[in-house]
């Protein structure tokens, strides 16, 4: 349950801020926050990451639903009860949702986040790169945890 409620919660936020810049904000405006550090910018990204490949809106509807019936499959099926390990796959779920609805909806994503040094992104990406940030660490933390063994 935990799951699907982080999962809502970032949907519901990252859908929130799309349809504000959506509604208030023509596409190429930008606001400077922080001047020369953060502004809000304007973009639809026909594509993936960094805007790769381009108005492949099938190629990305077909790959978030995979991910996300993976990490539903993946959580019941394993029940995993860690708190932080559900935080991260939640995120991961929530991500992988917002920008679907906005590729299903509006053939393209809604990015906002503009740091100047790195392409404009939104929440959901953030939820996104956060939760598989999440999974390393506690990869990482589990390998350590693991006795060696001997051959």
């Amino acid at each position: 349950m935990l799951l699907i409620i982080i999962a809502i919660l970032v949907v519901a936020v990252d859908q929130v801020t799309k349809a504000l810049i959506r509604n208030f904000m023509p596409v190429g405006d930008s606001v400077p926050l922080i001047p020369e550090v953060l502004h809000i910018t304007h973009v639809r990204n026909p594509g993936g990451a960094f805007g790769l490949l381009p108005d492949q809106k099938i190629v990305f509807l077909i790959i978030s639903l995979a991910i996300i019936i993976f990490i539903l499959y993946y959580h019941r099926r394993l029940n995993i009860t860690d708190r932080l390990q559900t935080l991260a796959l939640g995120l991961l779920l929530g991500g992988a949702v917002g920008n679907i609805i906005d590729r299903f909806l509006l053939g393209k994503v809604t990015d906002f986040i503009d740091f100047r040094v790195w392409p404009v992104f939104n929440l959901a990406d953030s939820s996104i790169v956060i939760g598989v940030v999440l999974l390393g660490f506690i990869f990482i933390n589990s390998t350590r945890k693991e006795p060696a063994q001997t051959s």
